[in-house]
């Protein structure tokens, strides 16, 4: 077969090519420099994040969240959307309609774990559970191992008919703190699953099935 000849590229072509190339220099305010300084954005303008940069992005959406600067911070909870990784990804998304909640309805301003949980518990009961899931999971995000916040997850799947997420985090509370198992026994938001051999098991450990 003949050896095709190279072609030489003109210099001017080559300086292009090189400077198309080469990565965007980040400033010295890492991704908040980028991201004013008109770095990649996702849809409606969320700066869009990949790879390592998906979890900074959902930590700086975070930070506004806590600082109750939600347009903000459902940009970067957008752009964390983008990445590979699907916890995050999920996580990102549930704090994203959060913000959208407040911003649309002026809702209650939550600014702790506690205080997530306290507002779920009243929309449990008022039987919103899917706004109810996400300001649990919000309380889970700053502390995953509150027990009562896994509880109350739990109770609100059953609810909603998710049956193994619940077993799995009534789970998880009942580890953290066995007093969670007596509890389940007369709580009537578990109802759904008290024929279930996995549930009997796991709230009556001696008893023969």
């Amino acid at each position: 077969m003949p050896v095709k000849k190279k072609i030489p590229m003109p210099k001017s072509a080559e300086k292009r090519d090189i400077a198309e190339a080469s990565p965007p220099q980040e400033g010295k305010n890492g991704l908040r420099g980028r991201v004013a300084a008109g770095g990649k954005t996702g849809a409606a303008g969320s700066p869009r994040e990949t790879g390592p940069r998906q979890m900074e992005c959902f930590e700086e959406g975070m930070h506004l969240f806590h600082a109750r600067r939600f347009q903000q911070a459902r940009e970067f909870f957008l752009g964390a959307m983008a990445g590979p990784d699907r916890a995050v990804t999920h996580r990102a998304g549930l704090h994203a309609r959060i913000c959208e909640q407040r911003l649309a309805s002026g809702g209650p301003v939550l600014n702790t774990p506690e205080e997530h949980y306290n507002y779920a518990i009243t929309l449990i009961n008022s039987r919103d559970l899917g706004t109810a899931q996400m300001h649990l999971r919000a309380a889970l995000d700053a502390d995953s191992s509150a027990e009562h916040v896994l509880y109350a997850l739990a109770a609100c799947q059953s609810l909603g008919g998710d049956l193994q997420p619940a077993y799995e985090n009534l789970k998880r509370a009942i580890d953290l703190q066995p007093r969670n198992r007596l509890a389940a026994r007369q709580d009537p938001d578990f109802a759904a699953m008290a024929d279930h051999p996995a549930f009997i098991r796991l709230l009556y450990p001696d008893r023969k099935i």
